[in-house]
């Protein structure tokens, strides 16, 4: 292969990534990385210590959205090794656990072959179910067996109270953990992190405007951040102003992006209107 062709293969790599949503490209490696919820990952902290001491287990993560259950159900599959397998609760059927159930015995040659020379165990599969409340009782009881005898490890994610939406046979064999909505510190370092990969500048006021508009929620916080960075920057200009963001606001791309951050879901569609709605009014009482 040319230094030409190696150069054209890193540059679409590079034009792909960039592509991404700036929350996927911003996924932390390693646990060290994540931001947030010390009170679950911190060292000593449960799941820290399932991580660490090979203990895994089937996890509820409940909290709000924007605060991580995503990235940490990754993160675990990573740090543990296991097939990380991601599905939502709500187009997701009992064929698509049943394929998923089967792949491992559909490995194809050359998979055995690397794994054989590499040593490496498949430590088995994560399943990370997201808004799990949208699964009907035939649904999670389909799926308890696979928990059951640890053909799955499940990672059911909600923003409901998981005891009355998650049937008691799977609650029983699984550990409830609250996710916390993120704090102002964890979100101005989300934002920090985002604008450096965004190779931009924000200054303190925007920076103050973004964390209070995020209200917790880190997914939103760079919905807002990425959006601004492509109305108001270019080569000549790299810092974002609070007017900028304010302005960005009024945008109707950003209010697609809000929107579509809320997956599907009601509640967070009406929380993310009302979050839009409140910066407008704010905005107009500053004027």
């Amino acid at each position: 292969m040319t230094r030409t062709q190696i150069s054209d293969i890193l540059q679409t790599m590079t034009n792909q990534n960039a592509s991404q949503p700036l929350a996927d490209r911003l996924r932390p490696e390693t646990l060290d990385e994540f931001i947030g919820q010390r009170h679950l990952v911190a060292p000593g902290k449960p799941i820290y210590q399932a991580i660490h001491q090979g203990s895994l287990h089937s996890m509820i993560f409940w909290g709000p959205p924007g605060v991580g259950k995503t990235t940490l159900a990754r993160l675990i599959a990573q740090q543990t090794g296991m097939r990380f397998v991601a599905l939502s609760a709500v187009s997701a059927s009992k064929d698509d656990i049943r394929r998923i159930v089967n792949a491992s015995d559909n490995a194809t040659p050359m998979e055995r072959l690397l794994d054989k020379q590499s040593g490496q165990q498949q430590a088995g599969t994560l399943l990370f179910l997201d808004e799990i409340h949208r699964f009907n009782k035939a649904q999670q009881d389909f799926l308890l067996p696979y928990v059951e005898d640890g053909t799955i490890t499940l990672i059911g994610a909600t923003t409901e109270n998981p005891s009355f939406e998650v049937i008691a046979a799977l609650l029983s064999r699984s550990r409830v953990y609250v996710l916390e909505a993120l704090s102002e510190d964890d979100i101005r370092q989300i934002v920090m992190r985002g604008a450096q990969v965004l190779d931009i500048r924000i200054d303190d006021e925007a920076l103050d405007f973004l964390t209070a508009f995020a209200n917790g929620d880190g997914r939103q916080a760079l919905n807002l951040l990425e959006t601004t960075s492509k109305l108001y920057t270019s080569a000549d200009q790299r810092t974002i102003i609070l007017e900028h963001v304010r302005d960005a606001l009024q945008s109707k791309h950003l209010r697609y992006e809000v929107l579509s951050s809320a997956n599907g879901s009601p509640f967070r569609a009406a929380e993310a209107l009302d979050d839009c709605a409140l910066a407008g009014i704010l905005n107009e009482c500053r004027h």
